[in-house]
């Protein structure tokens, strides 16, 4: 396939696009910045200069595509609208990226929720969270009235070193550079809140997977295993050999990491159960605990 991706200089979209070229499909991808295409180029993957707001760019690209992958935002609606002006009728895969933090519960770190969702329980969504949640449906409801083979990947939080140009996923990274900076592992509160974890490789394979053989419509969690924020602070901490740990306000957490990832990432639960993958596409995700993963393998 020929394959268009946006995002394809980041952490899940670099990691996707050089999985999916190892299983010789062509990759052509969306960047803003000349030098990273420049490096796009070099691994092999075609660039395409632009941005999200470029809506005659997308179109094209999507027109000429045999398949489009968004990875560049879960919310940029214009750009979503776009891919699919450019996919209607053709029946053609548009595989989106979307993530768990629409669950997430801003907790401050301080409870642990008893609330576990998978694909077929009704999702609580956060009020900040509501845009994302209308602009899924949309997705899903364009795979039945549009003519277009939509799958919505719902990410939780991923963890493993990226394949691409960007090595880092979003929430881990953030903590143990803080820590390192710093000198202290912090996290939101105490830290009894749990989110549910997947290795980025597990991600790339779901997303082949959807590609291949998801109907129009569909909805997966890439979900395998579960931690605290506490049991993540206390690896970070071996891993590191930094002793301290320390729990801080909510306020001073976005004053770090700002407020989505302070807010609905670092400091909410997100407990999730994906189900549908494994039952209708086979998914056997091989990695089941960030925590190992800190403790043995993340980069120190």
């Amino acid at each position: 396939m020929n394959i268009f991706i946006t995002g394809a200089s980041g952490y899940i979209g670099g990691s996707i696009s050089l999985h999916l070229m190892k299983s010789g499909h062509q990759l052509r991808g969306l960047v803003r910045d000349a030098a990273k295409a420049e490096r796009l180029r070099e691994i092999g993957i075609e660039p395409v200069l632009g941005n999200l707001d470029d809506k005659e760019i997308l179109i094209r690209e999507a027109r000429n595509a045999d398949a489009v992958i968004n990875c560049a935002s879960s919310d940029h609606r214009p750009a979503i609208e776009a891919l699919l002006e450019g996919l209607a009728g053709s029946g053609k895969p548009l595989l989106h990226t979307s993530g768990s933090s629409t669950v997430g519960d801003a907790v401050a770190g301080k409870t642990l929720s008893d609330k576990i969702f998978d694909e077929d329980t009704p999702l609580i969504v956060a009020e900040g969270k509501q845009a994302r949640y209308e602009l899924d449906r949309r997705i899903i409801d364009a795979g039945k009235t549009m003519g277009i083979r939509t799958v919505i990947i719902c990410n939780t939080l991923i963890y493993g070193t990226g394949k691409g140009l960007h090595p880092d996923s979003v929430q881990i990274p953030a903590v143990v550079d803080h820590a390192r900076a710093c000198g202290v592992v912090q996290i939101v509160g105490p830290g009894l809140n749990r989110w549910a974890t997947v290795h980025i490789d597990d991600v790339c394979a779901l997303y082949q997977l959807a590609l291949e053989k998801a109907p129009a419509g569909s909805f997966y969690f890439a979900e395998n295993g579960e931690a605290s924020l506490a049991d993540i602070a206390a690896a970070i901490s071996k891993r590191l050999g930094i002793a301290k740990i320390e729990g801080i306000t909510e306020e001073a957490a976005i004053a770090i990491w700002g407020l989505g990832r302070a807010r609905y990432s670092l400091g909410s639960n997100s407990r999730i159960r994906g189900v549908r993958a494994r039952k209708e596409l086979g998914w056997q995700p091989a990695h089941a605990s960030a925590i190992t993963w800190i403790e043995q393998e993340m980069p120190a």
